[in-house]
This record gives structure tokens, C-alpha cells and sequence, in this order.
């Protein structure tokens, strides 16, 4: 009987992490998207000082005119 229980037991599966290499796949993966969305706040961060200054050389074209339309 002790034979059969031995021989039961070795024949039992071997346990694998599945979760580690999942874990670390996800947490590489959510560095990547940080540094995506970092790099896309700094490009929105140049886009609007762009904008802020075309909005700027309109205003003076803008006031060069109305000056040049008063004289």
C-alpha cells in the first residue's frame, strides 16, 4: 500500500508561477505608458506655448493695423 502512495506522489505536477512573469509584463508595460503620457504633456506643454505666441503676433499685427487705420 505505502508503494502505490509513493508512487502517487511523485507523479504530482509541477506548480508553476504563471504570475511573476504576468506582473512583471504588466509593470513594464505601465513604465512604458508613463513615459508615453510624459512625453505627450511635455509635446501638449510646446503646443500651447506655440499657440501662445501665434495668439501673441496676431494681437500686435492686430494693433499695427488698427494703428495704421487711424492715421
Amino acid at each position: 500500500m505505502t508503494m502505490m502512495n509513493l508512487g502517487c506522489a511523485a507523479k504530482q505536477p509541477e506548480i508553476r508561477d504563471t504570475w511573476t512573469p504576468a506582473a512583471q509584463q504588466a509593470n513594464a508595460s505601465a513604465s512604458r505608458a508613463e513615459a508615453a503620457a510624459s512625453r505627450a504633456e511635455a509635446a501638449a506643454g510646446r503646443a500651447e506655448a506655440a499657440a501662445k505666441r501665434v495668439e501673441d503676433s496676431a494681437a500686435r499685427v492686430e494693433a499695427m493695423f488698427s494703428k495704421q487705420l487711424r492715421k
